[in-house]
């Protein structure tokens, strides 16, 4: 019985850490980002389809009470619909992101089949009402699940299985914002936490499938794109600076404004998932007769951001404010939908109102105003979600143009830290930690765990481990050797095999003693000089 297991657990550190593994995980990251990439295609389509009809309904029906009143009848019964998916899968609830975190570090094991039926009803329901949500967290958790299903229909081990979900996470990301490379970086700088070749390969292959297969085959246009001037002078700079240390302020305020209003509604004893529920959705009815602008994501707003005479300085205020409040009080009651959407506009409106004001009080000229609509962007996204390499690649992405590369650079890292300065949480560390009922500073929150890294070890001629048998190697604590690549082959090492020169030993290690560890082994493995 012993054996048995010991000659199962052996097939499976030889497969994790083979060569013939690295190159299955490339194509079964193909395989997820197909798999991703079209259900969040559909979601895409699904919640685009149903905007419009929410837009065609309401600005026909303005002005008739009776018809308004019905409205409001209708949006109940939507309520009744989202609310008992949520009961029926509750991790469909809020953005889906960091429940796929908690996928990632095996704190939670969600049933892939029913979170991909309710959050795309979920989702759906919530775009028709008019919450200012966006697509993007439901993506992120789509796609996570899409690679779920494909780990189980080639029946993977648990660790497998969550590197394919890492890669869904990045395949739903890509195809929601059509921007792969943020794809990878999001996935691998916010859900993973850990930066291997096989997996940013692997990623890789995903997001880029996901983005061919929304963009090149089904033609589903990107979901928005900047403009981006010729850098701005030097003298100028000064300007980035200051956008850069408001954006890290305004990033905290919203991380806090949002944790304030979940607990608000957490402290309501009495109002169950349906009365939570009905607090935004009536809020949307409102907003639809009132001010439509605000519904949905903020493609409307948008719209008229990108124009620098689309809005007046008090019309970009108002939003901004109105907005953020609308956002906080959907996000905060729980209901499915994300808020990456609804920040990058907030970012873009920051931006805007600065210009202005650059304008008005520096005599800033006017022809530079989207590099400020960029920068906004970039700024309040590495604040609010602390990963500014992404934030820099997005707004990339977004522009097109390595112009803004310097600039957008810049205002990323400042934000960044003044965030930090704060004492703020990161936004998806916080609800991470929400989920898993510990504190923020957790080490299972930032993913560092202390788990098992792996590293290629290379055995040089004439060294001191040449000719010594494995169980004589005076090994540093903390590592273990799991495989040892020898010409074409790949063996299972025992304590009686002798290691040769120009072996590769994978080595397993205990993440915090890497460094330590490395460094002795590289010694124990220095050609001789002789």
């Amino acid at each position: 019985m012993n054996n048995s297991k010991e000659k199962s657990a052996s097939a499976t550190v030889s497969r994790r850490f083979s060569r013939r593994f690295q190159i299955d995980l490339i194509v079964e990251g193909v395989l997820v980002g197909l798999a991703g990439g079209g259900v969040v295609t559909l979601y895409r389509l699904s919640l685009s389809n149903a905007e419009k009809l929410l837009r065609a309904i309401t600005g026909a029906i303005n002005g008739d009470l009776s018809l308004m009143g019905l409205w409001f009848l209708a949006l109940l019964v939507l309520v009744a619909i989202v609310g008992t998916l949520v009961r029926w899968e509750p991790s469909t609830s809020g953005s889906g992101i960091p429940q796929v975190d908690a996928e990632v570090i095996d704190r939670m094991d969600m049933p892939w089949h029913r979170v991909i039926a309710a959050k795309f009803v979920e989702g759906t329901a919530c775009a028709f009402a008019g919450l200012s949500m966006g697509r993007e967290g439901p993506s992120v958790q789509l796609g996570g699940m899409a690679g779920k299903a494909v780990s189980k229909l080639f029946r993977r081990k648990r660790g497998e299985e969550r590197l394919l979900v890492t890669c869904g996470a990045a395949a739903g990301m890509s195809a929601a914002f059509h921007a792969p490379l943020t794809g990878v970086l999001f996935a691998l700088e916010e859900i993973h936490k850990e930066f291997t070749a096989s997996l940013i390969i692997s990623v890789m292959a995903s997001s880029l499938v996901a983005d061919y297969l929304i963009s090149g085959v089904l033609g589903v246009a990107p979901v928005m794109s900047l403009t981006f001037v010729h850098d701005l002078p030097h003298i100028d700079y000064a300007l980035v600076v200051i956008l850069a240390v408001i954006c890290g302020v305004l990033g905290a305020l919203h991380n806090r404004g949002m944790f304030a209003c979940q607990g608000l509604y957490g402290r309501i004893k009495k109002l169950n998932p349906y009365l939570r529920l009905v607090i935004p959705f009536m809020l949307a009815g409102v907003a639809a007769f009132s001010w439509p602008e605000l519904m949905c994501g903020g493609d409307a707003i948008f719209e008229q951001i990108v124009k620098p005479n689309g809005l007046l300085f008090g019309s970009v205020v108002a939003l901004l404010v109105g907005k953020y409040l609308f956002t906080t009080i959907s996000f905060g009651s729980g209901a499915p939908g994300g808020t990456l959407f609804p920040l990058v506009v907030m970012g873009a409106l920051i931006g805007s109102a600065f210009a202005f004001c650059a304008s008005g009080f520096f005599g800033f000229d006017m022809t530079y105003y989207p590099n400020f609509v960029a920068l906004g962007i970039a700024g309040l996204f590495s604040s609010v979600v602390r990963a500014p390499v992404t934030g820099v690649v997005l707004v990339f992405e977004l522009t097109g143009s390595l112009d803004a590369m310097l600039s957008v650079s810049l205002v990323s890292i400042i934000s960044y830290m003044v965030a930090n300065l704060t004492k703020t949480d990161p936004f998806y560390e916080h609800l991470l930690s929400k989920q898993l009922g510990v504190q923020a500073d957790n080490p299972a929150v930032s993913g560092l765990t202390g788990q098992k890294i792996v590293k290629i070890i290379h055995v040089g001629a004439g060294s001191r481990l040449e000719g010594m048998r494995v169980s004589d190697v005076p090994w540093p604590d903390g590592c273990r050797v799991v495989l040892v690549a020898r010409a074409s082959s790949e063996l299972i090492p025992t304590g009686d095999m002798r290691i040769e020169a120009l072996d590769e030993l994978l080595m397993i290690m205990d993440s915090e003693a890497e460094d330590d560890v490395t460094m002795k082994l590289n010694l124990m493995t220095r050609p001789s000089l002789k």
